[in-house]
């Protein structure tokens, strides 16, 4: 591989930048700069120069040997001191020393997973965990870099291989007399790893949630003060408010972090019958988006009814309460009265569903888990026939076996990996 360099550090100024160069050039490049190669994995402090001698800047420097570094490469960070001109001068050096290029977005995680370093789940859990924006996503985000989703898999795999072997085993001696029937433990093994897939494959969804986010939509009548509380709880005026009726045209969304988690509210057009064309473009609009929704908050007058049928987890209370006597389930956008215990209902309800959730967190993820249960599933509707037909039922082990592998990146690799690196930065 080519030896590649690059800022791992936000462009701008800071107290400190960090410049990483990863390949089997790195310690020589630290050799043309520093003079020497500081010891592997201990800092030392070193002047950086130009080609003709003259000091660039003082930084902390730190070497990984082969197989020690995130890209299991030899490895080099410098720690400078994080002005532009600094960076800029030290990227210029490095460019000029031959064997070295400036990386690739995602370069350096790309090598990781080449390198066996990473599976592909932990690279997507990477990915997330540098986009977390909330307490939720950072955790699940790091549950899933940290290996977790790989270490089921592998747990489920091992299940499985042991499965094939004995069918292998009945097919090997067909034409002898099999001491012990291996069905009754295949059958085990298999409904065992069905079973897991079933319960991943329900807490993905949530999981899905957590990463991209809850959307709750704010629903009623005209003028029932939706945009208003939605500049309440967004503290900012996200939403044109006025005395008439028929102001949201669009859906209006505003991301926030509620409660730990990441979700995206929704002041929707007020639902009504109308002859207006835009207004019931609107109000179509508003349909759909709150049929999507995670979770819907109905905004209703006191004494009337809400406009959709909630379902058994939704929101329902009531607008205006600082024109009620009692405002009890009320609340108000305007003076913030039942705001807090609204947010905190709102809370309570995606939590319990986060409760739920599994290590899974994207579609692809999902889907290569429903493959494999498929084959599972077909495997045990063929295992009941007997030794005659073991073949069959080991190749749908095979299929499942494989489902798994292409969700950690064992195969199928290449088709997912320019998407996901597409979203790194030049120094990842």
């Amino acid at each position: 591989m080519d030896t590649v360099y690059a800022l791992a550090t936000a462009q701008g100024k800071a107290g400190v930048a960090v410049v990483r160069v990863s390949g089997p050039c790195a310690f020589d490049a630290c050799d043309q700069i520093c003079g020497d190669v500081p010891e592997p994995r201990r800092a030392a402090l070193r002047v950086l120069r130009d080609g003709n001698g003259e000091r660039l800047d003082q930084a902390l420097v730190l070497t990984f040997a082969e197989k020690q570094s995130f890209t299991g490469e030899e490895t080099v960070e410098f720690h400078l001191h994080g002005s532009a001109a600094v960076v800029a001068a030290v990227l210029d050096r490095l460019g000029r020393i031959e064997g070295l290029r400036l990386a690739e977005p995602g370069e350096f995680t790309r090598r990781a997973l080449e390198n066996g370093r990473l599976d592909l789940a932990r690279v997507e859990g990477l990915a997330d965990l540098i986009d977390a924006e909330t307490e939720a996503q950072r955790k699940q985000a790091l549950r899933v870099f940290s290996g977790a989703l790989g270490e089921k898999c592998e747990r489920w795999r091992g299940l499985l291989i042991r499965a094939v072997a004995l069918l292998e085993a009945t097919i090997d001696f067909a034409d002898e007399e099999v001491p012990v029937d291996v069905s009754p433990e295949v059958t085990g093994l298999v409904r065992q790893v069905s079973t897991a897939l079933e319960q991943e494959i329900a807490g993905s969804r949530v999981s899905e949630r957590i990463r991209i986010g809850f959307e709750v939509a704010i629903i009623g009548a005209p003028n029932v003060g939706k945009s208003t509380l939605l500049n309440s709880l967004a503290g900012r005026e996200a939403a044109i408010t006025s005395e008439y009726a028929g102001t949201t045209r669009d859906v209006i969304e505003v991301r926030m972090d509620l409660a730990g988690l990441p979700v995206t509210l929704l002041d929707t057009a007020g639902l009504r019958e109308t002859a207006d064309a835009i207004e019931s473009i609107g109000i179509a609009r508003a349909r759909a988006r709150a049929d999507a929704a995670d979770l819907r908050v109905f905004l209703v007058e006191a004494g009337q009814e809400p406009e959709m049928e909630p379902r058994a987890d939704d929101i329902v209370v009531w607008a205006k309460a600082d024109l009620l006597g009692d405002a009890g389930n009320a609340v108000s956008g305007k003076t913030g009265l039942g705001v807090g215990a609204l947010v905190e209902r709102i809370g309570q309800a995606l939590s319990a569903r986060v409760a739920n959730a599994g290590i899974a967190t994207r579609a692809r993820h999902r889907q290569a888990m429903e493959r494999g249960l498929l084959a599972l599933q077909a495997a045990l509707d063929i295992l009941p026939r007997g030794e005659s037909v073991a073949e069959v039922a080991a190749e749908e082990l095979r299929i499942a076996i494989r489902a798994l592998d292409s969700l950690v990146g064992r195969i199928d690799v290449e088709m997912v990996l320019d998407e996901i690196f597409a979203s790194f930065c030049l120094g990842k």
